[in-house]
């Protein structure tokens, strides 16, 4: 019985230390982020849009979207704007998912204090919940990089984003974050 409880004990211990050494990995290489761009796959309600996007910590975004009405999405840290074809839309940046997963200080607190999950033993991911908004985070098993989210957008959409491609610490035009006019 004692030979059993201590395999039992040896087992969770070295199951306790990756964990941690899986979250201390992907923690140094989302510390190491100032910049990302990446191609991505977006799903909402089923339907595909693909696109590219660069993200600058903190809280900066452009995305233009591939094919139709010239879609883009910018956020300049405080404002988020979505503009496709005549329509324009502006949000503060505090009422959106991006105020949490453009804020890398925020994402790296978070995922030293949350619980790491595995997705068909090619992810992690974990779970923040923060402000009514229920953010799931994907990073590789293989590399520990950022792969994607999910997230529900602010009518009440799932919408999946999984990123490749990846460029890091590349250098950036910061005339991108400038917020388009209404017209």
């Amino acid at each position: 019985m004692k030979k059993i409880s201590f395999i039992i004990l040896i087992f969770f211990f070295f199951q306790s230390n990756l964990i941690a050494s899986n979250k201390k990995n992907i923690t140094v290489k989302l510390n190491k982020i100032k910049n990302i761009s990446f191609n991505f796959v977006q799903t909402v309600n089923g339907k595909d849009e693909k696109g590219k996007c660069i993200i600058q910590y903190p809280k900066k975004i452009f995305c233009k979207y591939q094919a139709r009405n010239n879609k883009i999405l910018v956020s300049n840290g405080t404002s988020l704007v979505i503009k496709s074809g005549k329509q324009y839309f502006r949000y503060s940046i505090k009422s959106t998912p991006f105020e949490f997963l453009l804020d890398k200080n925020f994402l790296i607190n978070k995922i030293s204090s949350s619980n790491l999950e595995e997705v068909d033993n090619k992810y992690f991911f974990f779970k923040i919940n923060e402000n009514k908004n229920n953010i799931n985070i994907f990073f590789s098993k293989k590399n520990h990089e950022l792969v994607g989210w999910q997230v529900e957008d602010m009518y009440q959409n799932l919408a999946i984003t999984y990123i490749f491609n990846t460029l890091i610490n590349s250098s950036i035009d910061e005339d991108l974050f400038k917020l388009p006019s209404n017209n």
